[in-house]
């Protein structure tokens, strides 16, 4: 029996089997007391992630594998966060010399100023040194000496700037001379030895299937097979379940379920679709992901045992098959061995399969990124509400951020120095790492959003002094993953299968998405290049997409090639970086994690593997895919794919005009739009929704609607002149079949500066939802639609579009 754990210089090696501990120990290093003299007490180790009262810091454990430990993170906005408390036993006392491991996390990028400045409190009383202020990289601090008396140490961590100050463990030393090691293997025996923990894992039982990852795919899995009558065990190394779809991330469900000629696959899915939904600014709440919720699902299966704050991060093998894995839990350091004859890498990363020697696939540059999503808001004067009274708000200030990427005179979305567009701050774009390391340079690429987000809000506050009164709101502190490794299985789904729509005779998992790949948008790369910090979209139309069809993913991408009892479900399965787009968004991926539960469960009766199931058995597989085993009827509840309130009831895709792809990117994201009349919604602007880029028109809630006197005028202006020559309208209303009611007669109009000037021939009797037209070019900075009918005087757009002239000057 082999045992493999990564080490940070293997490759492509993320995770190494580091420990952590939420108590303090004393330090004996390799049976003897470290320091060089035998008299003096060996040293106490304080993992921060172990503090009793974490206070405002959050625990990060997401670089844990590369750096050593979880750590904790002053994530503030801006705002110094309460202190971390805790309580350490001094026996012997003295003079101490004091060890914090942390780093100035903007260092590395030469940057002014040290953001990530605290202090460590003793007694009350701050230590003379102020720490997370040299050191690009993780290294012990020295904070020099102090004069201990023996008993209970209070110890707290005090944030300075609220601007991600972290620390990952204290040394007290009696020993001057001792300074802790900071590299592997000895770094390794310094932490295991000095939390008391064993070098062997603890044993956590055995069981049937083991998944690792608790996403939406990880819990389609755990769930389905469950209650197929598997014993199950489910790891996640957050305290909550749902990855990308739960209130630390904040991303919706998209992509499809319960569809024919399967439509009980999706049925777990549609128990954790959420209630309500929102995607831009301050209404992205975290109690719209209900977390709760999933919680309860799982937890509501007695077949499954539930390990939160555990990371997978150590596998054991017997030739081709895992025949264990282990799981470090995050506040104590204390690893548990899983035994089973079936696992399931739902992590995304393709953890698992990466320590088993699955054969993977990783697209090295060009690649989509992380996010972190943020938001702002405006702050308001509550006496002034309770009272009706308009007093308002001071202005809310904001410190300069030097140390953050200098965007004083550079574009991003939702700048503009007149109105400025809070809703388009911190969404799905502001994305980063197409060319990192997606694994061993995460924790640059989340520091890389960091910067981002404070320099965007630095320039806004401080050079264009706008937006007075809102303030930082929220933002997302674990990222937000798009595209890592992806575990080769016996097929490997490609573009050319979806754009030749091949029907596979194992396609179970429905696709939802069109084909929906990132890349660095060209608006905002300058100065930036190879560190894009801004996306566009590149958008793959297939005919299955086209044609209002699922494509049928095969259950040959759901289990490893070479790794004989090992499934995936998620954005790890076997596909290629050109077809990712259409796999990777998680409503789809938990379809495919009910296919591997369902597969799973035949192993188990027939005694296979995942391959033997398409070898010999995938009658009974497509049995229990007829079946289902939600507890309600997927089928029967709607839901929406678009990131706005509402569900639509089924997905709808229409024609694309032929010219579409000659075309560059759509400049109306880049417009200021006005409209008359207003269109407001429970007091939101709807306008923004006029040029968000989202034209999903299964959802009717992502609609801007023109009601009152005709004509309805919809303005767009541009900063500077833009060369336009092509024009498309999404209009009208999706009543679960089709899209009827689309506006019928208007005009585009560009103002010459002195007169509106026809652009096009007025359009009467249009019934196209997706109209669309292409023009002689005219450069122009103010544009508009003009509405003069549309059916019941009600103007409902998703969408209005605007191309560059075409490429290749054909109309």
């Amino acid at each position: 029996m082999q045992t493999q754990q990564d080490s940070p210089t293997s490759s492509p090696g993320p995770f190494v089997s580091f420990l952590s501990a939420a108590v303090i120990f004393l330090c004996v290093v390799g049976g003897t007391l470290s320091a060089a003299n035998a008299q003096t007490e060996p040293p106490v180790l304080v993992e921060a992630e172990g503090f009793a009262d974490t206070g405002g810091w959050v625990v990060d454990p997401q670089f844990m594998d590369l750096m050593g430990s979880p750590y904790l993170l002053a994530h503030g906005l801006g705002v110094p966060v309460n202190d971390a408390r805790t309580e350490v036993a001094i026996l012997e006392p003295g003079v101490h010399r004091v060890w914090v491991r942390t780093k100035d996390w903007v260092a590395q990028w030469q940057a002014p100023g040290t953001p990530g400045r605290f202090q460590v409190i003793l007694n009350g009383k701050p230590l003379a040194t102020t720490f997370g202020t040299i050191g690009a990289q993780w290294h012990w601090q020295d904070g020099g000496e102090i004069d201990l008396p023996k008993g209970q140490l209070r110890l707290a961590l005090h944030d300075l700037t609220g601007f991600e100050g972290r620390c990952d463990a204290i040394v007290f030393s009696r020993d001057r001379s001792f300074v802790p090691p900071n590299t592997d293997p000895e770094m390794l025996s310094f932490r295991r030895r000095c939390l008391g923990l064993s070098e062997k894992p603890e044993p956590a039982g055995e069981y049937d299937f083991v998944i690792t990852g608790g996403g939406i795919a990880g819990i389609c899995a755990a769930v389905t097979a469950a209650r197929l009558g598997l014993k199950v065990a489910l790891i996640q190394d957050r305290p909550v379940l749902g990855g990308n779809n739960s209130s630390e991330v904040r991303v919706w469900l998209q992509g499809a379920r319960s569809k024919q000629p399967w439509p009980r696959i999706g049925d777990v899915v549609a128990e954790l679709e959420a209630e309500k939904r929102a995607h831009y600014g301050p209404e992205n709440k975290a109690d719209l992901y209900e977390d709760d919720k999933k919680l309860a699902v799982v937890r509501g299966e007695p077949n499954i045992d539930l390990f939160l704050e555990h990371r997978g991060n150590g596998v054991e093998m017997e030739g081709n098959r895992i025949r264990a894995i282990v799981a470090q839990e995050i506040r104590t350091g204390r690893r548990l061995r899983f035994v089973a004859r079936w696992f399931a890498d739902c992590t995304g990363d393709a953890c698992i399969g990466a320590l088993a020697g699955a054969d993977f696939d990783l697209q090295e540059k060009n690649k989509m990124g992380p996010c972190n999503l943020w938001n702002v808001c405006e702050c308001k004067d509550t006496n002034a509400i309770n009272t009706g009274t308009k007093e308002s708000v001071e202005d809310v200030p904001f410190p300069r951020c030097p140390w953050a990427l200098d965007l004083s005179d550079k574009p991003f979305p939702g700048r503009d120095k007149v109105k400025p567009d809070p809703n388009k701050l911190g969404g799905w774009y502001w994305e980063s790492g197409f060319d990192r390391d997606p694994i061993n340079e995460m924790e640059y690429v989340r520091d890389w959003n960091f910067r981002a987000m404070y320099g965007a809000w630095d320039a806004l506050k401080n050079v264009d002094k706008v937006l007075t009164k809102h303030k930082l709101n929220w933002s997302a502190y674990i990222l937000g993953k798009r595209e890592s490794r992806r575990l080769l299985g016996d097929v490997i789904l490609d573009v050319v299968d979806l754009e030749q729509d091949r029907k596979f005779p194992d396609g179970y998992s429905p696709t939802g998405w069109d084909n929906d790949l990132h890349r660095p948008s060209p608006r905002y790369n300058k100065g930036f290049e190879g560190d894009a910090f801004i996306a566009t979209a590149e958008h793959g139309y297939f005919p299955a997409y086209k044609d209002n069809r699922s494509f049928w993913i095969p259950y040959r991408c759901l289990y490893s090639r070479n790794i004989d009892n090992l499934f995936m479900a998620g954005r790890c399965i076997s596909v290629t970086h050109a077809a990712l787009g259409a796999v990777r968004v998680m409503r789809t991926c938990g379809t495919q994690g009910e296919v591997v539960g369902m597969a799973a469960s035949v192993c188990k009766e027939f005694d296979t593997n995942p391959r033997g199931v398409y070898v010999k058995h995938l009658a009974d597989l497509e049995k229990r895919i007829r079946k289902g085993v939600g507890k309600v009827d997927g089928s029967t509840i709607p839901y929406s794919n678009q990131g706005e309130r509402g569900h639509g009831p089924r997905q709808v895709a229409l024609a694309q005009p032929a010219w579409l792809g000659r075309v560059g990117e759509n400049l109306a994201r880049m417009a200021e739009v006005k409209t008359m009349p207003a269109a407001k919604t429970d007091g939101v602007d709807r306008t923004v929704l006029l040029n968000d880029g989202y034209g999903k028109i299964e959802d009717n809630s992502g609609r801007w609607l023109g009601k009152g006197a005709l004509p309805h005028i919809i303005e767009y202006r541009w900063h500077k002149p833009v060369e336009l020559g092509a024009v498309r309208i999404i209009s009208g209303w999706h009543n679960g079949v089709r899209v009827l009611f689309p506006v019928s007669h208007f005009q585009f109009q560009h103002h010459d500066g002195k007169a509106w000037q026809e652009v096009l021939p007025a359009v009467e009797g249009n019934d196209n939802p997706v109209w669309s037209a292409t023009f002689a070019p005219v450069n122009a900075t103010h544009l508009r639609l003009v509405i003069t009918q549309t059916p019941h005087n009600i103007s409902r757009v998703w969408e209005v579009e605007f191309y560059e002239p075409l490429k290749d000057g054909k109309r």
